[in-house]
């Protein structure tokens, strides 16, 4: 029996497992929202107030569910609106499936509204979404959709968004005797004799000495977390992880050593130092995630298992399954069958040392530390970027059972928003209870995509938005300080009140301004009771220097000897 192309799309999608498409409707995407509202499948059409968010929606559910996100937009700004959030799925590897609708086919080179065929001197969309993506295809003709949508799936699963570009006239054609889609199965690559070679090191390490893991968010991705507290036992490690995978071992567990990078801990750098090896589980160690660490790590020997070799020099073995990987190297290890013990009550990790402040509001640490104590188990934290992000990254320590994320590849602003909304759907579709969420981004952050509230009320979502308003972009403040010599600012806003215009807009929505540590621990027990989303405004200081290393050593160096 013939069906639409959106249809089988639809089919498709539920098909994958997925049972919401985060997008912006439009004419050229319409076609598709209609067959979602037809579709007997479980599917859920979710209108964002931006393509970017949509796009970051779909990133946080990939992220949560470790299956596909679907972003669905129209043509013209729409589409180009995807693409920085796009950019983020495809540095951080993270599968996304953006279907994006096109003017007709006949339009194409003809000054249609909108055109992007590359035709007639129009923008080339293949061109601008193959950049930010692992596989774009422009969908020709209905019977092209399913060996197309095939490839898009199997190239977004192994790590990065797949872009179909959909004429209107394709979507709304006939596929006659269409089998239905079936996913392809998924691959996982092992370089088995890299892992030989990883093993024989690290047998010869274990009897020399002391190592370190330092632990990254490819871990969270392959649900590996238990293989990864299996080895850290039998080879009697303490665990370093990296900025963006602060949930993949226990907070509390006394083995763990704190935050790799920019925003770390001293106490990794320490025992970095102390080790004979450091093995890399499951991160490339970016620059954000090595800074400050390179002696020690240029003076260690360094194996690294993961989907792709690290940025330093390392004896690497690849594995897109470190679940099963990790548990076939424990098990080869001597003593690897040894189960991760709970030992003693864990130490304070050493706290980066920050200048002393004097301004208004609230400290970085108080806040975080006051959230941190208040986190109901199983909670997500969703952190943006900016002063707030390294405070949140350095000083939170992650519930147990909870998710953390914070986006590092591209690092864009409003990120936490969309992707703390899309993490919600999941979570709560998936175990039928309202567990929380938990976004943490500034004011900036805010004024770019916290209109995304909006969305999280259209859906009673229990998502919990806490916005440190410093009336600025801090982080901008604090380079103009250290790096211009503080002659002027671009970056200081005009005061604003965020948590009483959040009331006025949304009555019914619970809001909070706080200004001191015992009035913030007030309104989040407030928030954990609510079903639906809260709304916490913080005041602080502009001024303040957050726990991030690379300013702290320019103001070391600014101080003299």
């Amino acid at each position: 029996m013939p069906t639409r192309v959106v249809d089988y799309l639809v089919h498709a999608v539920a098909a994958l497992g997925v049972r919401h498409v985060f997008g912006v409707d439009g004419a050229n995407i319409e076609d598709l929202y209609d067959a979602i509202f037809d579709a007997p499948d479980d599917v859920t059409g979710v209108i964002a107030k931006h393509e970017f968010s949509a796009a970051t929606m779909a990133d946080g559910y990939a992220r949560t569910t470790g299956g596909c996100g679907v972003v669905a937009s129209t043509s013209g700004g729409g589409a180009m609106n995807l693409v920085a959030g796009l950019a983020e799925s495809f540095a951080s590897r993270v599968p996304v499936l953006a279907l994006v609708g096109q003017p007709p086919t006949a339009s194409e080179g003809n000054g249609a509204f909108q055109d992007t065929s590359g035709r007639a001197g129009a923008i080339d969309a293949v061109d601008l979404f193959g950049a930010v993506s692992t596989y774009c295809a422009r969908v020709r003709t209905a019977r092209d959709l399913p060996d197309q949508l095939t490839r898009a799936v199997a190239a977004a699963r192994r790590g990065g968004p797949a872009v179909l570009l959909l004429p209107k006239d394709v979507q709304q054609a006939e596929l006659a005797d269409a089998a239905p889609f079936r996913p392809p199965p998924r691959t996982h690559r092992l370089d088995r004799s890299g892992i030989a070679r990883v093993r024989a090191v690290l047998d010869t390490a274990r009897e020399a000495g002391k190592v370190v893991i330092i632990a990254g968010d490819q871990v969270a991705r392959d649900d590996a977390r238990d293989a990864l507290a299996r080895t850290a036992a039998s080879l009697d490690a303490v665990v370093g992880v990296a900025p963006d995978a602060k949930d993949v071992y226990d907070n509390a567990d006394p083995r763990f050593c704190g935050v790799a990078g920019t925003m770390g801990h001293p106490d990794l750098g320490t025992a970095i130092r102390s080790a004979t090896l450091c093995l890399l589980v499951g991160t490339r160690l970016p620059v954000p995630a090595r800074a400050g660490l390179e002696t020690a790590l240029a003076e260690r020997t360094v194996v690294s298992i993961g989907a792709a070799p690290p940025y330093l020099q390392a004896i690497h073995a690849t594995s897109t399954d470190l679940s099963r990987t990790l548990a076939d190297l424990t098990n080869g290890v001597p003593g690897g069958e040894a189960e991760s013990e709970r030992l003693d009550a864990p130490a304070p990790l050493t706290p980066l040392p920050v200048p002393r402040n004097r301004g208004q509001g609230l400290r970085y640490r108080d806040l975080v530390e006051t959230i941190g104590a208040s986190l109901p188990e199983g909670t997500a934290v969703f952190a943006d970027a900016g002063n707030t992000g390294a405070a949140v990254v350095h000083h939170l320590r992650v519930p147990r059972d909870g998710r953390f994320v914070v986006a590092l590849g591209m690092g864009g602003m409003g990120y936490a928003f969309g992707a703390g909304i899309g993490a919600s759907f999941a979570r709560n579709a998936r175990a039928n209870d309202a567990r929380r969420t938990v976004v943490i981004g500034g004011d900036g952050a805010f004024y770019m995509h916290g209109m995304e509230v909006h969305t999280a009320i259209e859906y009673r979502l229990p998502v919990t938005f806490v916005v440190p308003n410093n009336n600025a972009h801090a982080m901008c403040v604090t380079r103009e300080q250290l790096y211009y010599r503080n002659r002027y600012s671009f970056n200081r806003f005009r005061p604003t009140h965020l948590g009483a215009g959040m009331a006025a807009m949304f009555p019914d929505l619970p809001t909070f301004s706080v200004q001191t540590v015992e009035e913030l621990a007030a309104a989040l027990r407030q928030c954990w009771e609510t079903d639906g989303p809260a709304f916490v405004s913080i005041e602080c200081d502009p001024d303040e220097i957050p726990p991030f290393l690379p300013f702290l050593t320019a103001v070391e160096q600014s101080s003299g000897p």
